[in-house]
């Protein structure tokens, strides 16, 4: 089972573990980790704090698409400017930095760490 193309773009050192609610779009979990070297983990059912990150992920998305929302009507493009939105807003878990700052820094010394590994 191959990984989302997105997360094919990042080197195997930045996708190490994903964490999962127990819906059932996710009974494929065991291919997706063995095909890509992922450890998998499950949050207890009800307990939402143990994806901390995500709740307030899902919160951000409903200042824009309330929840209950058809999607249907919602173009890719709509939902890119969402995404970019959100990835250019600052956090304060994250020192106020955007998260696509934290991304982009982590993907260059992961860049660098490879490029150095070949010399």
């Amino acid at each position: 089972m191959q990984l989302p193309w997105l997360l094919q773009t990042v080197t195997p050192a930045m996708r190490k573990t994903m964490t999962y609610d127990r819906g059932s779009e996710m009974a494929r979990h065991r291919d997706l980790a063995t095909a890509n070297g992922i450890q998998v983990y499950f949050a207890d059912p009800h307990s939402p704090w143990q994806r901390g990150s995500n709740e307030n992920a899902n919160g951000l998305v409903r200042e824009y698409l309330p929840k209950g929302s058809d999607l249907s009507g919602t173009s890719q493009d709509e939902l890119n400017t969402i995404a970019d939105r959100l990835n250019e807003r600052p956090r304060r878990i994250l020192g106020y930095r955007t998260p696509r700052e934290i991304f982009d820094k982590l993907l260059a010394e992961e860049q660098i760490k490879h490029l150095s590994r070949q010399s």
